[in-house]
């Protein structure tokens, strides 16, 4: 029996980054995690940076870097729009671990005319690159 699938298209301010049919993808919403499957409600919300993960057709599994954006659910089509999308094996682990630093220390000496949305964004887009990067190293070393 074939599973049960639903077409997703993912696609960033750059490029068409995934387009196909998928049995799941987890999202981080700005409302909590996210689980899409075929025949979920009609939904529209936000993303925010973090981890998406897709189950495809065949039973694979794919992981991407969203740096937030839009997620769209119609019954019959799943779509994500996102400033960036980064498969997980084109994050640069050296330079976000950077930008978490200097996000960090920014952060710590912030005087009065400080920018703390716009380090505190940096800060969650490096964070949520790290844990991308985390989760890839712990399933190969399953």
């Amino acid at each position: 029996m074939a599973a049960m699938t639903v077409q997703l298209d993912m696609v960033s301010a750059e490029s068409h980054i995934f387009s196909g049919r998928v049995a799941q993808l987890q999202v981080s919403g700005t409302e909590g995690e996210l689980g899409v499957m075929p025949g979920h409600a009609a939904l529209l919300t936000s993303i925010k940076p973090g981890m998406a993960r897709i189950v495809k057709q065949d039973g694979s599994e794919e992981v991407f870097y969203l740096s937030g954006g839009i997620l769209e659910v119609q019954p019959s089509s799943i779509s994500v729009l996102a400033d960036v999308v980064l498969r997980a094996d084109e994050i640069d682990e050296q330079a976000a671990a950077e930008a978490k630093l200097r996000a960090e220390s920014a952060m710590a000496g912030a005087g009065a005319d400080f920018n703390y949305a716009a380090a505190a964004v940096e800060l969650a887009q490096a964070i949520a690159q790290l844990r991308v990067v985390e989760t890839i190293k712990k399933n190969i070393a399953r």
